[in-house]
This record gives C-alpha cells, structure tokens and sequence, in this order.
C-alpha cells in the first residue's frame, strides 16, 4: 500500500510521525528499509492484530490490491453540521452577488476549482466560509 496524495503526505517530516506510528503498530514502513528507501510505502499483512492498548475508532478496510486504498469507516451518531443562518452567504444587493458568481464561475472555466461550489452558491448552501477558503485555493492555482 502507497499513501497518495494528496502531496503534503509526501512531506519527510510528515511521513517519519506516520512510520513512527506505523512501527508501534507492528505495520512495515518503508522509511525503515536500507537501501530503496520508500517513505509513502506501509505493509500490513493479511494476519495483522491491533497490538493491545490501542483503539481503532472505526472498521479498517485493507484491500488486496494495490489499485485500492485503504479505507476507515467511522460511524458516529452524532448529528450532521447543519449551516447556521448567521454563516449563509447574504448579499446586500444584487451586483456584488452577481460579481461573487461571476468570480466562482471564471474560476470554474480556468478548471481552479470545481462546478460543485458554483452550483452550491447558486443553490444558496455555499457558507462565508466556503467562499473565503475558495479565495485561498483560487489565489494558489492561479499563481
């Protein structure tokens, strides 16, 4: 199993915490390896136990091929976020709605983000929120 992206997972600092991890866990990580080092690389075999005094909140799924991830399933009862009135998106008149949408859909023709949060705001579900952190990734594509 390789972790994939995305690519901040390949950072060295942050591969060493999840090899350290890996290791307490009896998994093999490819960080340990002498000579074809490969950090992204883990190893868990088909007869793993959790070791005792650790916790899975969740049912790991760990496939047989390699063209698969490996998936955690958490299921929580606790209720789903709902949007608060006050985080709404909420325009004080229609030309800068009109320019917020213009912006979301320029942004969608260059392929910096996807039609998904267009069609939020033109569903009126896209939060203050959602808009501010869309600034930041259009921002860092577009540079």
């Amino acid at each position: 199993m390789a972790v994939c992206p995305p690519q901040t997972l390949y950072d060295v600092t942050t591969l060493s915490r999840v090899g350290a991890i890996a290791r307490k866990l009896g998994i093999t990580w490819g960080g340990d390896w002498t000579g074809n080092i490969d950090r992204p690389h883990f190893e868990v075999k088909s007869n793993w136990i959790m070791p005792k005094g650790y916790k899975i909140e969740g049912q790991v799924i760990i496939p047989t091929n390699s063209k698969y991830q490996v998936q955690l399933i958490v299921e929580d009862n606790k209720p789903k976020p709902i949007v608060k009135d006050d985080d709404k998106m909420q325009f004080t008149n229609e030309t800068l709605k009109a320019a917020v949408r213009d912006y979301l859909k320029q942004a969608v023709d260059k392929k910096l983000i996807d039609k998904s949060h267009l069609e939020k705001f033109d569903a009126g579900t896209l939060t203050n929120g959602d808009l501010k952190g869309l600034e930041i990734i259009i921002a860092q594509r577009s540079a």
